[in-house]
């Protein structure tokens, strides 16, 4: 008898596997036959945003959403979807990969289980504002200027008129898209509750693998961190402000400041930083200094469209155009700090995507997450403040470079504190935004901003200018990813410091020339692409779970 149960428990032991090799075979197919269908049409639509994005050319951006819509009705397919949910609610997909991929394709799909109409109206809107905030350009008394002109006026310009001009110029396309946009914002919510949620935020949090709960708990630990440092650096930045306009305090406006959304930091403190990249050769500069830590970008830069002119999309973006190697950026560099600020940023963000590993299935040859390609941009950008990494890739002496190291630092934990304000408002807002897009939104963005940035509402009725805000257009419920980013980037160089180069601190550290730190992010985070979730992949990569702890350290206290 015993020997009867034995065998039979062996049959049935032998039967479920035949069951789970059968769901996981049934699986692979499914995933192989995705990406199959999706890989040339994703390949395809990133040529042609490049295209358009380069050149404003009309018809690039209507064949850019004819391939859009085709890879939204192979994700639309209710039946393949339903077999998808079902593999992955099984539990019986044991290899990790191809459970992985299934993830993957789970979450995009989900997005696209709505009604056909309603899916080409979506896209149809989200094409052309996107092309109109491409080709908009702002003017002054009837001029037209670029989003550089305005950052060179408002870095530059000591004629106050002159930057309220510009400041109010910048922000003319939230005006001329408003109408558009928040008819997107409706249409984006009634997908979303077709799907069983309340709203797009909502959606694309969850879909992103995030929670609404886990990132309102670290905005709101991030308000209560900066509170203290952002007022003590806000009431020193307007004592300098106000001085050098010949006004009082109370009477700066958001002009005044050096960047359209006050998000950077003014260069007013003894030195103003730009003085140290004039004339100097931007690009060559951030081709050194990768190839010095073991991820050279000479392909890359080969590829690369780097300066303005008109039509061309007026900021600046890193493109993986077909997840194989052909990785390249878009920049309008000016030789200031923030354009090598900007051009490390883009650049960290195109290693991560050209040093994968090319092994991998297509599904998985993408970051982690959005956040964690973040991460690693502001990595790299935040070396333009260094003053060791300024000494030794500008070639300076001891003593410009203590004199540099005697404001740089300050910069540096100004920017990171106003950073994570201006996060905050951007956070709070959007939340709202999809909430309901029908309430005053011109209103509750200047009561955001004079919350967390302390920042004065011009008089008048508030405008739409807030949607000038490049991400509401191109990467809409985003943003909060650039703080998560900044937070895990303060991880991954504490663990560089210490567990990598094995150093006490990181004082006097620029990592130029030490190919340990490319090595690292190529095997830890580069190379896995999304093979692992983002919470595992950062466990794996820096010994622990995404804390704030880290960037509080290096920045606050």
């Amino acid at each position: 008898m015993r020997r009867f149960l034995w065998i039979a428990s062996v049959l049935l032991v032998s039967c479920l596997g035949c069951a789970v090799d059968s769901r996981q075979d049934d699986a692979a197919r499914l995933v192989q036959g995705y990406s199959a269908q999706v890989e040339p049409l994703t390949t395809q639509a990133n040529r042609l945003y490049w295209e358009a994005t380069t050149t404003g050319r009309p018809q690039k951006f209507e064949e850019l959403k004819q391939v859009q819509l085709r890879i939204r009705r192979i994700q639309s397919d209710p039946n393949d979807f339903a077999r998808i949910r079902a593999y992955r609610e099984s539990g019986r997909i044991r290899e990790p990969r191809l459970a992985r991929q299934v993830d993957k394709l789970y979450y995009g799909c989900l997005h696209n289980q709505i009604d056909p109409v309603l899916m080409e109206r979506i896209v149809e809107l989200d094409a052309r504002i996107q092309e109109t905030y491409n080709n908009y350009r702002g003017t002054i008394d009837g001029r037209k200027i670029t989003v550089s002109d305005v950052y060179t006026i408002m870095t530059t310009e000591t004629d106050v008129g002159t930057r309220e001009a510009a400041w109010w110029a910048s922000r003319q396309v939230g005006n001329v898209i408003i109408d558009d946009f928040l008819e997107l914002a409706r249409l984006r919510n009634k997908a979303a509750r077709q799907l069983g949620f309340d709203n797009y935020h909502t959606l694309s949090i969850v879909t992103g693998e995030q929670s609404i709960d886990d990132l309102d708990r670290i905005f709101d630990e991030l308000e209560r961190l900066t509170q203290e440092p952002f007022t003590r650096l806000k009431h020193e930045l307007d004592e300098i402000l106000a001085k050098s306009y010949g006004v009082s305090p109370e009477k700066l406006m958001p002009w005044h400041y050096h960047d359209p959304f006050f998000q950077r930091t003014p260069l007013v403190y003894e030195l103003d930083l730009d003085q140290y990249y004039k004339e100097r050769d931007i690009q060559e500069l951030a081709r050194k200094y990768y190839a010095s830590v073991g991820l050279p970008i000479d392909d890359i830069l080969a590829r690369s469209d780097l300066y303005d002119r008109e039509g061309k999309y007026p900021h600046a973006y890193s493109h993986d155009v077909d997840r194989g190697g052909d990785v390249r950026i878009l920049a309008n560099l000016q030789d200031t700090e923030r354009w090598m600020e900007t051009i490390l940023h883009e650049l960290g963000h195109a290693v991560y995507d050209r040093y994968k590993d090319l092994n991998e299935p297509w599904l998985l040859r993408e970051p982690a997450h959005p956040f964690t390609t973040e991460a690693v941009a502001m990595f790299f950008g935040r070396l333009s403040r260094n003053a060791d990494w300024m000494q030794a890739m500008l070639g300076l002496s001891d003593t410009e470079t203590a004199k540099i190291k005697s404001v740089s630092d300050r910069y540096l934990r100004f920017q990171q504190v106003l950073f994570a304000r201006w996060a905050l408002v951007m956070w709070h807002f959007e939340k709202a935004l999809y909430a309901n897009p029908d309430q005053d939104l011109n209103s509750l963005w200047w009561d955001l901003v004079e919350k967390h940035q302390f920042l004065r509402r011009p008089p008048g009725p508030a405008d739409a200018g807030w949607v000038s805000k490049l991400h509401f257009v191109v990467a809409p419920c985003y943003y909060h990813n650039y703080m998560l980013g900044e937070l895990l980037a303060s991880q991954l160089h504490n663990t560089i410091v210490h567990r990598v180069l094995r150093l006490e601190s990181d004082a006097g550290l620029s990592y130029v020339g030490d190919e340990r730190v490319g090595r690292y992010l190529r095997e830890y985070v580069f190379g896995p692409g999304a093979r692992y979730r983002w919470d595992d992949m950062i466990v794996r990569a820096t010994g622990k779970p995404l804390t704030p702890e880290c960037f509080v350290n290096q920045f606050i206290q």
